[in-house]
């Protein structure tokens, strides 16, 4: 098997996966990867996560056209801001519901999106920006995350979604889980003065494991 037809399976098979366990559900989320001759494979629009062909994936080549499969996804811009900003191999874009949930509430914190419940979501995301509302396609999406000039690896959507990138297909995927599982975290110890990780513990876990961490 070719590497690119290795990265289009596997593509299919983490976003099914995460369709299975509904981290996004019906035809919402989107997922891209680079392909190793500097391309895009990218998930088509209007496409189930728990449905996707590998045969039918979007491919652009390294100048960015679209050169074969079904049309990409209307978040493109979203998904290129990403890759044009940060040296990164794969975005995710999910709906999931405790992430969602947690963005729309009032205390919400926009440079910090994230309580440091537990050290991996910092391990994986560093500091996690919330972005304002969009309407979905709005190119305005990308414009913001060019914004951040490349120093988050994931950004909240505000009553929308969060988008992880990350070196890989795999890692981008395993840190956008952990996002909506902090998420969730949060919401159920909402309330409860639960007790989070200290500034000390936190610069900790940064310096032990080479965190990107935007201050």
């Amino acid at each position: 098997m070719t590497a690119d037809a290795t990265l289009r399976e596997q593509i299919c098979l983490l976003a099914k996966s995460m369709f299975d366990r509904g981290l996004t559900s019906g035809s919402t989320g989107n997922i891209s990867a680079r392909t190793p001759d500097g391309g895009l494979l990218v998930s088509p629009t209007g496409t189930s996560f728990g449905r996707l062909d590998p045969a039918r994936l979007a491919r652009f080549d390294a100048a960015g056209r679209h050169i074969e499969g079904d049309a990409p996804t209307k978040e493109m811009p979203l998904h290129a801001a990403f890759y044009d900003t940060r040296t990164c191999g794969a975005v995710v874009h999910l709906h999931c519901c405790h992430a969602v949930a947690l963005s729309t509430l009032p205390d919400a914190d926009s440079d910090d999106f994230l309580p440091p419940i537990t050290p991996y979501a910092i391990m994986q995301l560093g500091r996690v920006k919330l972005l304002p509302y969009f309407r979905p396609g709005d190119p305005a999406m990308g414009q913001a995350v060019r914004g951040l000039a490349g120093k988050r690896s994931a950004v909240m959507l505000a009553n929308h979604g969060p988008v992880v990138a990350g070196k890989d297909i795999e890692a981008a995927c395993n840190a956008i889980e952990e996002l909506e599982a902090t998420a969730r975290l949060a919401l159920m110890t909402r309330g409860m003065s639960p007790r989070t990780l200290s500034g000390a513990q936190i610069s900790d876990i940064v310096t032990t494991f080479n965190v990107d961490w935007d201050a």
